[in-house]
């Protein structure tokens, strides 16, 4: 299945139990796989949390990109992932220094692990 929110889209391949998605301002865990895409298509990996502790963030409360949480709020608890972003909800025309140029487009895959 593939949701889109404001131009980020969202490709599920493995479902959650359906029924419990974050809320704003709820504190969620995720694993991620987060990469840019080159001109070509490519995807050139930049950060990952699989083998280290889950990443938590506030969703909707500017702690990460706008596009991640809009992504993450259409996921259900133990769903898995692909956001695709692009650079204006990332990180636009200034890029990340030294891990992603400018105006490029993001793809996170994405497992949601829980929120409170």
């Amino acid at each position: 299945m593939t949701t889109s929110n404001e131009e980020v889209t969202v490709e599920i391949f493995k479902a959650g139990d359906g029924m419990n998605y974050p809320e704003q301002g709820q504190t969620v865990a995720i694993h991620y796989t987060a990469c840019f895409l080159k001109d070509d298509g490519t995807c050139v990996e930049f950060d990952s949390t699989r083998h280290r502790k889950p990443f938590k963030f506030n969703l909707f409360s500017e702690q990460v990109i706008p596009g991640l949480c809009l992504g993450v709020s259409q996921l259900s608890i133990g769903e898995q992932g692909k956001i695709t972003i692009p650079s204006s909800l990332a990180f636009g025309d200034k890029g990340l220094p030294a891990l992603v140029p400018k105006n490029a487009d993001l793809t996170f895959m994405v497992e949601l692990l829980g929120f409170k």
